[in-house]
């Protein structure tokens, strides 16, 4: 278990495509909330240094960049992968309820016809593969590493929600963040939007 460490100021930065950038957007603000709901003074990197916070930047410029803000710590949100998976539903019978040998052809036939066959069909569902990586930025070294997958959300909003209180609780969890507000607990459940959580 990491050691437990007082942070001062955090900084969440989400590295998505260009075309993503409205769920970069949530991403960074939902995890934002979560984490001033515990406590904490947290910032959105896209608010604060803008959407290419440190392209074409070396490591010593972006932490001095980071740490002039007053932030002690990063948490990153990476988008690892995206697919969209077909599956199949089979067809299916709905049977009448009545068991009922019929010697005649009407009875039979009213009663077949009661007997539907639902044709099968194809659902199509979207994927997320994420990792989140927590940094302390005074000793450069990562504390915490974790990989979820999130299955057909509802919506971008819905998504960046159930990420950010999942992260939030597997960190408290792991004793990397502590509850500075004794007010705070999980907005909502996580239903079932969020697949299996793999810690590292």
């Amino acid at each position: 278990m990491a050691r437990q460490k007082e942070y001062t100021k955090i900084i969440v930065v989400a590295l998505l495509k260009d075309s993503d950038h409205n769920l970069r957007e949530r991403m960074e603000d939902h995890l934002v909330g979560d984490l001033t709901d515990l406590g904490y003074s947290a910032v959105s990197s896209l608010k604060a240094f803008g959407p290419k916070s440190f392209e074409g930047m070396k490591e010593d410029d972006a932490i001095a960049k980071l740490q002039g803000s007053g932030a002690d710590a990063v948490i990153s949100i990476v988008l690892l992968d995206k697919e969209k998976e077909r599956k199949y539903i089979p067809a299916s019978v709905v049977r009448s309820p009545y068991n009922i040998y019929h010697r005649r052809f009407w009875g039979y036939y009213s009663t077949m016809s009661n007997r539907i066959i639902e044709p099968g069909y194809y659902t199509e569902q979207t994927n997320y593969f994420w990792e989140s990586n927590f940094f302390d930025l005074g000793t450069k070294e990562l504390q915490y590493s974790v990989q979820t997958k999130s299955f057909n959300p509802r919506s971008a909003e819905s998504l960046s929600h159930q990420y950010g209180q999942l992260i939030i609780k597997d960190m408290v969890k792991h004793n990397l963040l502590i509850k500075k507000n004794s007010a705070f607990f999980p907005r909502t459940s996580l239903e079932n939007h969020t697949g299996g959580l793999v810690t590292q």
